[in-house]
């Protein structure tokens, strides 16, 4: 498609006000134009497109009916609120996105009034909102409070606990369910079959037809509307599963019939209690590229808006594809093996698994918690599971890893993908925090590659493991070390000088290994590669500090609890004395940020650690410290 960068409608909405100043004829102009322009930008940008073109209408008949800021409008995660973004008076911010100093790529309280709860992880919103519904309650405030969440996001527990606790309370609380079919890979689970039955039900769809008359009726007649309404639902469908939780159920309709879902809006808006609006969207509508592939422009790097071809990426193998392939190759091994994923095939290099081994391929949805413990139920009678998931992910599920994994010591490796410093997607999405919280489990072992030819091995050492253990490896490509098509192994525990030097010695762990070895080059420095983070090379480490004058530690995560709190405490327990300087992530959270642009802000770099580490000195000699 053409874009057009003519805009006449879209040009005067600096804020929801002006698009409430509109006649309603107008909105759907507005929809085409906001559909243009956000297809304009993230063609430059890259991001989350594809949800946001889905959302397009609701998210101008949310505005056009609500009186935000002072409604509450929390949208689930945020990979659908470009739009919103565009609305509420940041258009001309918009091309700054995801970029260091610009715009999160997700919702965040401290860069609008009109983000109302900032999220970066999935089925958060009815949670959040009905937080807000019971504070408007007990401050006695008149704002509606509205939750936008998508049917990926209900396979969530979270979502459903919410659901239960609000029908409850009787809460005065609107959830919106935009229902495309879709996570970021493809629905699973109980909840999308469900509603898949029930809007190709022939029944039900001309009682959805019937309700668009009937909801679009004067305020007088509404009473009546409603009863007539769950008359027929009653008639058609006995229950269904959103009234027996004490909501009061409207829908399917269309969510890109704009006209309707004002009306529809205007009327659930006059009601009182827990409603429930379910709208059937198309993700990606209205740009043929993303209508076809909805997975592969959920969040997509810079294309061209006339043919949709995205920019060709970096030749180098990512991690996230080195471990794909060695999930093929053990796979024809070990029959045990079996794969499981909180609704990640795709980002975590899945797909040409679970096309060759269907049945040892298991997507539970977006669902941590029960990922982990249907790992370990597997582990529990003589499979072998590996669990796919993000560091940032990880964090959902960390009962199910202590009390269902590591008390019962089970045989389940976890394949940790954007460890680290993720970039664009910013402070919910870096992976700063799993070796703090993965190093105090008891039995856990750590491993943590510096390339790609290590993180294969590493994937071996950690599967033919007996117990839980883990390989955390960043987002992208490393070095281009080639892998050896054979299935070696990496002794747990065991570090390896990679260059000797004299005075100071730099610990690296995982990825910090290249800019060690480059720091080293102007500080004359040692440098261990210490692959192991649990259990660390205690001998090495003891036998390095009684030769050098400093030690340095060196880790892609913060530096509380991390790997050199680990060496800090081997060096205590054994009475040594030998200055350490550890050096990681800030006590902060991440902004977003080109990756190196952010590690060398942080002094991880080659520089920042010949800086660090020049800033130290003096050093003590070795002669003056052993008292010679």
């Amino acid at each position: 498609m053409t874009v057009s960068s003519d805009s006449p409608l879209l040009d005067t909405i600096d804020s929801p006000a002006d698009l409430r100043q509109l006649a309603e004829k107008d909105l759907k102009p507005l929809a085409d134009e906001l559909r243009h322009f956000l297809i304009d930008v993230t063609s430059e940008t890259g991001g989350h497109l594809a949800p946001g073109l889905g959302a397009i209408e609701l998210t101008v008949a949310l505005h056009y009916v609500f009186n935000t800021p002072n409604d509450r409008l929390v949208w689930d995660i945020g990979h659908q609120a470009y739009p919103h973004k565009i609305l509420t008076g940041r258009r001309r911010e918009m091309r700054t996105i995801r970029k260091a100093g610009g715009l999160s790529g997700f919702l965040k309280r401290s860069e609008s009034e009109y983000d109302s709860f900032g999220a970066g992880h999935s089925s958060t919103s009815i949670s959040a909102a009905l937080g807000m519904a019971v504070s408007a309650r007990l401050h006695q405030h008149k704002r509606e409070v509205v939750a936008i969440i998508g049917d990926g996001a209900l396979t969530a527990g979270q979502a459903m606990e919410a659901l239960y606790n609000a029908g409850d309370m009787d809460a005065d609380l609107l959830v919106i369910l935009n229902d495309n079919e879709m996570s970021i890979s493809r629905n699973v689970g109980a909840m999308s079959n469900y509603l898949a039955r029930i809007l190709s039900g022939r029944a039900y769809t001309s009682v959805r037809e019937g309700s668009k008359t009937v909801l679009g009726t004067a305020p007088p007649v509404r009473a009546f509307a409603r009863r007539w309404e769950e008359h027929l639902k009653g008639m058609v469908m006995p229950s269904t599963l959103f009234e027996e939780l004490g909501f009061n159920y409207i829908g399917p309709i269309d969510g890109h019939d704009i006209h309707t879902l004002v009306a529809t809006l205007q009327n659930m808006k006059a009601m009182n209690g827990p409603r429930f609006l379910h709208i059937v969207t198309q993700k990606g509508k209205g740009f043929e590229p993303a209508e076809g592939e909805p997975i592969a422009f959920h969040g997509v790097g810079p294309f061209d808006p006339s043919t949709g071809k995205v920019e060709k990426k970096s030749g180098k193998r990512t991690y996230t594809q080195v471990f794909g392939d060695w999930l093929c190759d053990m796979a024809q091994t070990d029959d045990r093996l079996i794969v499981i994923t909180p609704a990640m095939r795709e980002g975590s290099g899945l797909v040409r698994f679970s096309e060759q081994y269907p049945d040892r391929y298991f997507d539970v949805g977006i669902a941590e918690q029960h990922a982990l413990t249907f790992a370990a139920g597997t582990a529990c009678d003589g499979l072998k599971p590996v669990v796919a998931i993000y560091s940032t992910f990880l964090q959902r599920a960390y009962d199910q890893l202590i009390h269902d994994i590591s008390v019962q010591h089970l045989d389940v490796t976890l394949a940790i993908d954007r460890a680290g410093i993720v970039g664009a997607d910013g402070p919910t999405h870096q992976g700063t925090f799993d070796l703090s919280f993965l190093r105090c489990i008891p039995g856990m072992v750590i491993f943590a590659p510096s390339d790609e030819a290590e993180c294969r091995d590493m994937l071996c050492s950690a599967f033919l493991h007996e117990g839980p253990a883990a390989v955390r490896y960043p987002r992208g490509s490393g070095s281009g070390a080639v892998e050896s098509a054979k299935m070696s192994c990496i002794p747990i525990g065991k570090a390896e000088i990679r260059r000797k030097g004299e005075g100071v010695a730099l610990l690296a762990f995982g990825t910090m290994l290249a800019p060690a070895l480059q720091a080293a080059q102007t500080l004359n420095a040692t440098v261990v590669n210490m692959r192991s983070v649990k259990p660390l090379d205690v001998s090495l480490i003891l036998e390095i500090a009684e030769s050098h004058e400093l030690l340095v530690t060196i880790e892609e995560n913060t530096t509380l609890g991390g790997a050199g709190a680990g060496v800090s405490e081997v060096l205590s327990g054994a009475g040594c004395e030998t200055p350490l300087m550890i050096l990681g992530l800030p006590d902060q959270h991440v902004e977003q940020g080109d990756p190196a642009e952010v590690l060398a802000h942080c002094g991880l770099d080659a520089t920042g650690i010949c800086r660090a580490v020049q800033h130290r000195r003096p050093l003590r000699s070795v002669a003056s410290r052993s008292g010679a």
